[in-house]
C-alpha cells in the first residue's frame, strides 16, 4: 500500500530529477565556484557541493520509494515516454518497478555516502573539482541504467559510467593504477561493442527498442535463432561487467588500484548493471535464447563461486603476502556467481534470490571496501602479513570498534543467518534445486551442491581474515608489524597478552571517526534490516519477477 499519496506528475518529476540532477551537478562543479555554497577554500566548497547534490538525489529517491505503489510493484510507475529519435523509434522512456527501485535507492545511498566520506577523506590526486564531477557523472549513468526502458538508452547509460570510473582509477588510484584503468576500459568497451550488436539485432528484428513492449511480447516476435544470437552477444557484454568467470580478470586489478570510494561504487553499483541487464532484458525479451544458454551460464557461475573462494583462500592464508583489498575483490567474483546462478535457474525463486543477493552484496561489500580503505590509511598498507604482524598489531587491541565492524561485515559476507547475505544465497540454491521446466534438474542440482560447497569456502577465508587482522594470529615467517622492530634484545620481550588484547606497550590507532561512523552505519543497519526482514525487498521484487517471467502478464 502506498504510504504517501504522491501524484503521478510529481513521481515523474522525481524520477527525471534523480537521473538528470547529478549530471547538472557535475557541470556546476566545474564552474569557478559552485553556486550557493561556500567553504574555507574552493576545494572545500566543491566537496560540499558534491555532498549537497548527492544528498538531494538520495532524498528524492527516498521520496520516490515512499510514494511508490507497493500494492502494484509489477507495474511500471513514474513513467515518462517522449519521442527522441523518430526515425529509429528511440524514445526517452523512463520508469521503475519492484526490480529497479531497490537498485535505484542503493545507488543514491552509496554515492551520497561516498561523497560524504570524501568530504573528510579526499583521495590524493588532481583537482577536487574533477573528482566531484566524475563521481556525479558516474552516479547519473548508473541511475539512468536502472531507470530507462529503451534498449538504446540503456546502452548509452551503460557506457556512460566507463570514462568516469577509468579516470577515478587512473588519476586517484594507488600502485599500478594506469595498467588497471586500461585493463578495465578495454575489457568493458570490447564487451559493450558486442552487446550493442545484440541490442540492434533485437530492435531491428522486432521493430521496437521499447523494453516494456519487448517484455510483453516475450520473444514471440523473434525466432529462436535470433534469440540465441542476441543472448550470446548481449550476455557477453553483461558478463564482462558482472563480472563472470573467466571474464573477471580486470576486477581484482581495478579494485586494488582504485581509491576507496571508487572501489565502493564499483562493487556496490557498477557490477549490478550487468546482472540487472540479464534480468531486465534477456529473461523476458529472449526466453528461448536464455533457455538454451542457461545451463552454460549456471556452469560458469558455480566455477566462479569456487574459483573466487579458492583465490581468496590463497590470499588469506598465513604468509601468502596477500592484499586485503584484492581479497575482497575476488570475493565479489564468488558472490556475483550466486547472482548469475539464480538468474540461470529462470525461476521466480532463483531470480528473486539473485536480486536479493545483488542488494546484499552492494551493502556488505561496500562496507568492506570502506573498512579496508580505513585500515590501509591507518597502517599504510593492506598487505595481510603486515596487518597480521605481531600480536600487538591486531585491530581488536589497537582499534576495537573498527575491528568489531570488520568482523561484522565479514560474517555478513559469509552468509550468516539473520544478515542480508544469507537470503540471496539460500534462495538461489533453492532455485537451482528446482530449475525452470525443460532445464536439466540433475545439472542444476549439481550446481546447487557446488554452490553450497562455495559457501563453506567463503566462511573459511572470511574467518581466516578475521583471525589474522582482528586477532593478530600469524605464522613465524610472517613479516612483523611496521611498529615492531626487526629484532628485539633479550631484555625487551614481545608484549604479553592474548591475541588482540592491548598491553601497556601496544601502539594505538585512531578508532572509528565520526565521519566514518556516519558513512558506515547506514550500510551496517540495512544489512541487519534486510537480514531480519527480507520481506522488505522480496515484497517488491517477487510480483515484478512473476510478471516478467510470465511475459508481462499479471
Amino acid at each position: 500500500m502506498t504510504v504517501i499519496d504522491i501524484s503521478p506528475s510529481v513521481m515523474q518529476f522525481l524520477l527525471a530529477f534523480i537521473v538528470v540532477a547529478p549530471l547538472l551537478g557535475a557541470a556546476a562543479a566545474l564552474l569557478p565556484a559552485p553556486p550557493g555554497l561556500k567553504g574555507k577554500n574552493p576545494d572545500q566548497a566543491v566537496l560540499r557541493h558534491g555532498v549537497t547534490v548527492t544528498g538531494a538525489v538520495l532524498i528524492a529517491a527516498i521520496v520516490l520509494a515512499v510514494g511508490f505503489d507497493h500494492d502494484h510493484p509489477a507495474t511500471m510507475q513514474a513513467t515518462t515516454d517522449i519521442s527522441w529519435i523518430p526515425a529509429l523509434d528511440v524514445r526517452i522512456h523512463l520508469g521503475i518497478d519492484g526490480i529497479s527501485l531497490p537498485l535505484l535507492v542503493l545507488t543514491a545511498l552509496l554515492t551520497f555516502l561516498c561523497a560524504l566520506y570524501s568530504y573528510f577523506k579526499l583521495p590524493a590526486g588532481p583537482s577536487p573539482k574533477a573528482f566531484v564531477a566524475l563521481v556525479l557523472v558516474l552516479e547519473s549513468g548508473t541511475l539512468a541504467t536502472f531507470a530507462v526502458l529503451d534498449l538504446l538508452l540503456f546502452f548509452l547509460a551503460f557506457e556512460m559510467v566507463l570514462i568516469p570510473m577509468y579516470f577515478l582509477i587512473a588519476r586517484w588510484g594507488g600502485d599500478q593504477r594506469q595498467a588497471a584503468a586500461w585493463k578495465f576500459i578495454l575489457y568493458t568497451l570490447l564487451g559493450s561493442v558486442v552487446m550493442l550488436l545484440g541490442l540492434l539485432l533485437i530492435g531491428l528484428k522486432s521493430g521496437t527498442f521499447d523494453m516494456v513492449a519487448l517484455a510483453t511480447d516475450n520473444g514471440r516476435g523473434l525466432t529462436t535463432s535470433v534469440q540465441v544470437i542476441a543472448v550470446l552477444a548481449i550476455g557477453l557484454g553483461l558478463a564482462v561487467k558482472t563480472p563472470m568467470w573467466p571474464l573477471h580478470s580486470w576486477l581484482p586489478d581495478a579494485h586494488t588500484a582504485a581509491p576507496t570510494v571508487g572501489s565502493v561504487l564499483l562493487a556496490g553499483v557498477l557490477l549490478k548493471m550487468g546482472t540487472y541487464g540479464f534480468v531486465r532484458i534477456l529473461l523476458p525479451v529472449a526466453p528461448d535464447g536464455m533457455h538454451t544458454f542457461a545451463p552454460y551460464l549456471g556452469a560458469f557461475a558455480v566455477v566462479g563461486i569456487v574459483y573466487g573462494s579458492l583465490a581468496c583462500l590463497a590470499l588469506a592464508r598465513t604468509g601468502a603476502k596477500g592484499d586485503l583489498k584484492r581479497l575482497i575483490a575476488y570475493s565479489s567474483v564468488g558472490h556475483m556467481g550466486f547472482v548469475l546462478l539464480g538468474i540461470a535457474t529462470m525461476t521466480p525463486t532463483g531470480v528473486n534470490g539473485a536480486l536479493f543477493a545483488n542488494i546484499a552484496h552492494g551493502l556488505i561489500t561496500g562496507l568492506l571496501f570502506f573498512l579496508v580503505g580505513a585500515i590501509k590509511d591507518r597502517y599504510g598498507t593492506a598487505d595481510l602479513d603486515t596487518l597480521a604482524g605481531a600480536t600487538g598489531a591486531a585491530l581488536y587491541g589497537r582499534a576495537p570498534r573498527l575491528g568489531a565492524l570488520l568482523a561484522f561485515a565479514a560474517v555478513a559476507s559469509l552468509g550468516l543467518p539473520g544478515l542480508a547475505g544469507f537470503w540471496g544465497e539460500m534462495l538461489t540454491l533453492f532455485g537451482a534445486y528446482s530449475p525452470a521446466e525443460g532445464l536439466s534438474r540433475s545439472a542444476f542440482r549439481t550446481f546447487m551442491a557446488i554452490g553450497a560447497f562455495g559457501t563453506l569456502l567463503t566462511a573459511a577465508y572470511m574467518l581466516i581474515v578475521v583471525r589474522r587482522v582482528c586477532m593478530g594470529e600469524h605464522a613465524p615467517h610472517s613479516r612483523l608489524s611496521p611498529d615492531e622492530p626487526a629484532s628485539r634484545p633479550a631484555d625487551d620481550p614481545v608484549p604479553s597478552g592474548p591475541a588482540g588484547v592491548r598491553t601497556a606497550t601496544t601502539p594505538q590507532l585512531a578508532d572509528i571517526q565520526t565521519y566514518e561512523a556516519a558513512a558506515w552505519t547506514p550500510l551496517a543497519a540495512l544489512t541487519v534490516l534486510a537480514g531480519l526482514w527480507p520481506a522488505v525487498l522480496l515484497g517488491l521484487t517477487d510480483p515484478a519477477v512473476q510478471k516478467l517471467l510470465a511475459g508481462g502478464k499479471s
